[in-house]
């Protein structure tokens, strides 16, 4: 049982840590979604024109639902914008517009890094399914069953390398967005400011994502190698 709670106090710190960040990107969102862009554009016009640019005319821009759900979709081809992005002429719109068809450049351009993790996608689907069960069997039966954490530790090894990949994969299509609205003149100096800021909140979410994953793994290891 003291495993268990040991597990509960890393898992604890690192949502805490999680919904501190990602309060802070909503607090920045919301403040940049107040101000407008001098072009005018909605996001899902800055989409479609950072699009046109690289000529990628196979993919769509549609409307999605939720609040900063948005996300491109690389099996349907399509940008997905939030209501709070889709129709809003705002920084925090374009910012997150650019940032989505930052990926469809990744994925036009067969960018190594979102190749990979595609890849990776169906077998992190089933381990982070099973996770949470397998993880407490094992900590549950650690000294009866040392085995079991053999097998959690290689279904958070498989998520925690999605974590990791998956950084690049963001911080390449935050730089493909910032670059492309600063060259278009979709934003003026000021707005790029802003865009950044917003961007890199957004980024800072994976950034604890991955680090809280990486040291559940190194927990999980040294509790297998303890009780060997």
């Amino acid at each position: 049982m003291g495993e268990y709670m040991a597990f509960i106090v890393v898992a604890g710190v690192f949502s805490v840590i999680g919904w501190l960040i990602q309060n802070r990107l909503k607090q920045v969102f919301s403040h940049y979604s107040q101000i407008g862009l001098r072009s005018g554009l909605t996001g899902a016009e800055v989409a479609e024109r950072m699009l046109r640019h690289y000529s990628i005319n196979d993919v769509r821009v549609v409307p999605g639902k939720g609040f900063l759900t948005d996300h491109y979709n690389p099996t349907t081809k399509t940008v997905s914008l939030s209501e709070a992005v889709y129709s809003s002429r705002s920084i925090s719109a374009a910012a997150v517009a650019a940032h989505e068809c930052g990926h469809a450049v990744q994925h036009a351009t067969a960018y190594p890094m979102l190749q990979m993790r595609s890849k990776l996608v169906p077998v992190v689907q089933v381990a982070a399914g099973l996770q949470q069960y397998l993880l407490l069997a094992a900590l549950l039966f650690l000294g009866t069953f040392p085995q079991l954490l053999l097998i959690v530790i290689a279904s958070f090894a498989a998520t925690t390398l999605f974590s990791l990949v998956t950084l690049p994969v963001e911080f390449d299509a935050s730089n493909r967005a910032l670059k492309w609205l600063e060259r278009a003149g979709i934003t003026s100096a000021e707005e790029q400011r802003g865009a950044k800021t917003a961007l890199w909140w957004a980024a800072m979410t994976y950034v604890a994502a991955a680090l809280a994953s990486f040291v559940m793994l190194l927990y999980l290891v040294f509790r297998y190698m303890q009780n060997r």
